[in-house]
Parts: C-alpha cells; structure tokens; sequence
C-alpha cells in the first residue's frame, strides 16, 4: 500500500523534508491533504489527528496502515532504511538521525527570524524583532549551523560528498532544502558566503541533478517558495 503524507497543502513547510524523500526514492505515496472531494483534504488530515488513538502533535505526519509516525526526524528515521535512502547498521541510523534532529533544529532557528515573538502574531505585527533576530542570526547562527554541516561532508571518509555513506540519504535532501530554502529567504547573504561552503553548494546541485529530484522539481507538485512556510523572502530582513 503507498504511504499517505499528511501536511499542509499550501506550503512547502516541515512536510516538504518528507516529500523530497518520497520522490527521491520514487516511492509511491498520496499527499492526502492536496486531493479534492468531500471528506478528503485538509478535513482528512484534521479528523485523522482527531480520531487518532496516538495523536500526533501537529503535521507533517506519515500513515502506513494502522502506523502513524509524526515529527519530521521521526518519519525519515523510519522511512529511511525502508526506502534506500538510510544506513541499516544501528551506529550509522543513530548518527544519521543525530544529524536530521540537528537539521530540526536549525529549521526551528530559521523559522524564527520572521516569527521571533510568537507565531500566532502576523510578521506585521513582530516586524522590529525580526529585524534584530535575523541580524543575529546572519552573522551567528547561520554561520555556526553551515560550518558544521560543511566539516560532517569534509570528514565522510567515504570521499564522494555525501554527509553519510557513499550515497544520497535523506539527510542530504534534507540539506539540499535548506540550501535552497535559504537561498530564498536570505540571497544577498548566502551568495557573500557561497566561497566559505563549497560541500555544501555541491551536494545542493548534486541532489537537484539527481533525476527523480530534477523529476519532481519541474512537476506541479513541487509547490513553489512563498511567504506562508518557514522560507520567506523578506528582503528588509536582510538590511
């Protein structure tokens, strides 16, 4: 039976780390929240959440059967393995779902530059705080979180670019989406820093030219950047 993906259908978001494993892996999957009809969409996903004896907090969530799976480092560490795209050996699983939960993180920081009160509240309504927040992280954060990402690829023995193994992971998605993401939302600072993070803006292309990525990159169902997910292109946030 193919995976149900359950996320919000407007965004790429924390669900989109899911889905560039899904089609990475040319697994077959429905992203349940998209479809159209009575009783299907976004209403599915909510009764689902409702209905569930083991509810999951929040979206994105992964349903296989009887399994609900939710938070994104959770699902990928569970799907990995299962679709080729993890290390089977138990050291290797734990250091590669180390390296997701720090990816969590890092999303979590990002998210914050535009939301750095409360996310209930406009960005209108927070626009000095992210300011100053975004300020901090452009020169602290952001260089702090690629930094290490970029040694986790110099120091994979493996010598083929890949932050784990001698292929493409779900980590390595995972990093593209946040190169890509960042790029987005911050294109003045990430093109200054392009010279400081070769490994990375290699994987990044890398993983785009992989053909079930390049595949689903030019598809209607890759939903395009906007200012409604984690990556917004606010271009004050940058002065």
């Amino acid at each position: 039976m193919p995976y149900e993906l359950y996320y919000w259908p407007g965004i790429q978001g924390r669900g989109e780390f899911v889905r560039l494993a899904l089609e990475a892996a040319g697994t077959d999957y429905i992203d349940v929240a998209r479809l159209s009809g009575r009783g299907k969409g976004v209403d599915a996903m909510l009764r689902l959440m409702d209905e569930a004896d083991r509810e999951p907090f929040a979206p994105p969530f992964l349903k296989l059967g009887g399994l609900i799976i939710a938070q994104v480092a959770n699902i990928l560490h569970y799907l990995g393995p299962r679709i080729g795209l993890g290390p089977k050996s138990e050291v290797a699983r734990l250091w590669t779902h180390q390296l997701q939960l720090t990816v969590t993180d890092f999303v979590a920081e990002i998210h914050d530059t535009h939301h750095p009160i409360a996310s209930s509240l406009y960005y209108q309504e927070q626009k000095d705080a992210a300011r100053a927040r975004t300020r901090h992280f452009l020169t602290e954060r952001l260089p702090k979180y690629l930094g290490y990402f970029e040694r986790v690829i110099e120091k994979n023995s493996s010598g083929r670019g890949y932050t784990v193994g001698r292929s493409l992971s779900y980590v390595d998605l995972s990093i593209f989406q946040l190169m890509a993401g960042l790029r987005y939302a911050f294109p003045k600072s990430m093109s200054r820093r392009k010279r400081s993070y070769p490994r990375l803006s290699a994987l990044h292309d890398k993983v785009a030219a992989n053909a079930n990525v390049a595949a689903y990159l030019a598809s209607e169902r890759r939903i395009a950047f906007n200012e409604d997910g984690v990556f917004r292109g606010y271009p004050e946030l940058e002065q």
